[in-house]
């Protein structure tokens, strides 16, 4: 099997001096490539370092996290633009994170505006946080019609996954929740066409079972297509054909 781990961290604090061990481990699991998404300033040279020094195996994203989203959003975009002739990917993580307050909801709706253009000027695909706001995401997105990228971390309805496909061409992001206990994404998965599924870790972050309370990484994406594939009544392999080819074709890998 081949797998794409289309959302990871590599460059966290969590894997500082094993980025190498990480990656061996993920291509034993059979996953060859890992796409890298940009949060902001703080992380983004060791992001594209990392890319650099694994061409083969890691793809950049560029954009500004939600949450590093302030008063000076428009200084964080002027330090994204030094690296706009690098090859990228997407225009990602980006969107909307209400899960701490709406202090900055105003700037995180300017900033997410501004990067959607971008994406749409570069002809390229976005990949989309989104925590606690979906009303304000569809809201947008109706504004930019005809956007394609994939709900990274999907947590909504199918109800609101289908709107969105009324909006544009969007994958939905499946990561280790959908093996959760009583998660309510299982359901959701159940429903929606594989070929709108892509697979993911946010590696360190939403470990699957059974290592839940661990350091998430993308060697356990053939947990997650285990999951996806009970959950569809397919076998994993089909799983992997499809949700590689899903990603290939929006990332233009």
């Amino acid at each position: 099997m081949f797998l794409i781990d289309t959302h990871c961290h590599l460059s966290d604090d969590a894997f500082s001096g094993e980025e190498d061990s990480y990656i061996t481990r993920a291509l034993g699991a059979g996953v060859g490539i890992m796409l890298q998404p940009d949060v902001d300033s703080s992380e983004r040279k060791r992001m594209f370092d990392l890319c650099d020094r694994h061409p083969e195996v890691l793809r950049p994203m560029l954009g500004l996290y939600p949450g590093s989203v302030g008063k000076g959003w428009k200084d964080e975009i002027a330090r994204m633009l030094d690296y706009s002739d690098r090859n990228i990917v997407a225009v990602g993580e980006i969107g909307l994170d209400y899960h701490e307050g709406k202090e900055f909801e105003k700037e995180q709706k300017e900033a997410l505006h501004w990067q959607l253009d971008y994406a749409k000027e570069k002809g390229l695909p976005v990949n989309i946080h989104m925590r606690d706001a979906m009303g304000d995401i569809l809201e947008i997105f109706r504004q930019h019609k005809g956007l394609r990228g994939n709900m990274h971390a999907y947590s909504g309805s199918l109800e609101s996954f289908m709107e969105l496909q009324r909006l544009g061409d969007w994958y939905m992001g499946v990561g280790g929740v959908v093996t959760f206990k009583n998660a309510s994404l299982a359901e959701v998965v159940r429903k929606v066409p594989l070929g709108r599924i892509v697979l993911e870790t946010d590696a360190p972050y939403l470990t699957p079972v059974p290592f839940r309370g661990r350091r998430n990484e993308s060697s356990y994406i053939p947990l997650i297509a285990a999951k996806v594939a009970e959950l569809k009544g397919v076998t994993v392999e089909e799983v992997a054909e499809t949700t590689t080819s899903n990603a290939k074709q929006l990332f233009g890998i």
